[in-house]
């Protein structure tokens, strides 16, 4: 039997992310584009056929020997088809990627929405394997979830479960929950704040605009014992934690899992504050052998949850 290669692409905001995986989900290569969101849809596209190109280049492996490709893409995906419904942070809306896909891609497709791909990921291998119930919670500029539950990757009836981001908290005042723990949200909110803080304060950020920082900036001022920063970092723990506390009610999973670009950023304290705060939403009992872990995977958690996921849909219809 020839060798088996799995593909997994993750599309973000800023950049595109494309693994090669042998059959033991082994990383071979990477290569990253910059996405360029605001060059339009075929664009975006040929940087990611020019990622796949240069990852296969890279380790020497030909279209032939490919078995399949996850693609994850932050929004709404149509199920079981290759339609983009709508994706916020890429000016996508009812946009069919198929006709995109380049004569050199032999192998099949598959599309998922990006956190749920990290979610995947953390699951097969990562830091939730072995588990049957998982929730994922990803905070990087704004926060998605993910299910797996029976040991399936959950869809729900319209193929939208797991957005966290859009729980409501604070009812009487119809706030989103990604509006408070967000990266782009929460730096939006640092500009309004720093403008009425103390005189003392605003030196501080004096010729800083927080809305263009990256989440490692975040972290560095969090560090630095900014109030600002620490108080809009622990209102973000509060408002994921409240929503995290939500699905322990209603889906009682048995591994909660943090990940993102903002969480790598600030570290283990920011899952453990999160957890914290989560068991106080929960019923009594509810949390009981319950594991809050920070993910596992980093950066490569969309490739590899969107390669194996490829595996897990196409292995027993490929030669």
């Amino acid at each position: 039997m020839s060798a088996a290669y799995w593909l997994g692409v993750d599309l973000g905001g800023t950049k595109i992310l494309a693994g090669l995986f042998d059959q033991n989900f082994t990383v071979l290569g990477r290569a990253k584009q910059a996405t360029n969101y605001d060059e339009g849809g075929p664009a975006v596209f040929a940087r990611i056929v020019s990622a796949v190109d240069a990852v296969l280049k890279e380790a020497g492996v030909a279209p032939a020997e490919i078995r399949g490709m996850g693609l994850a893409v932050p929004g709404q995906i149509v199920p079981h088809s290759t339609v983009v419904r709508y994706a916020p942070n890429l000016g996508w809306r009812d946009f069919d990627l198929a006709p995109l896909f380049p004569p050199q891609w032999s192998w099949p497709v598959v599309i998922e929405n990006d956190v749920r791909m990290g979610t995947y990921g953390e699951w097969t291998q990562g830091a939730a394997k072995g588990s049957q119930h998982v929730f994922g919670v990803f905070a990087g500029t704004g926060v998605g979830g993910g299910l797996i539950l029976n040991g399936k990757l959950y869809h729900g009836f319209n193929g939208h479960a797991g957005e966290i981001g859009h729980i409501i908290i604070g009812w009487n005042k119809g706030i989103e929950l990604e509006a408070l723990a967000g990266r782009r949200n929460l730096m939006n909110r640092a500009r309004d704040v720093i403008a009425d803080s103390p005189k003392a304060i605003r030196k501080n950020w004096k010729g800083l605009d927080p809305t263009t920082f990256k989440s490692s900036e975040i972290a560095a001022w969090a560090e630095k014992g900014d109030p600002v920063i620490g108080q809009l970092i622990d209102e973000a723990a509060r408002a994921i934690a409240a929503g995290v506390g939500t699905v322990i009610n209603l889906l009682s999973p048995e591994v909660i899992v943090v990940g993102g670009g903002l969480t790598k950023a600030l570290g283990p304290a920011f899952p453990e504050r999160i957890w914290e705060i989560a068991q106080r939403y929960a019923l009594p009992r509810a949390t009981e052998n319950v594991r809050c872990v920070m993910a596992a995977l980093g950066d490569d958690a969309g490739i590899t949850g969107a390669a194996t996921y490829a595996r897990d849909q196409f292995a027993s219809t490929r030669p």
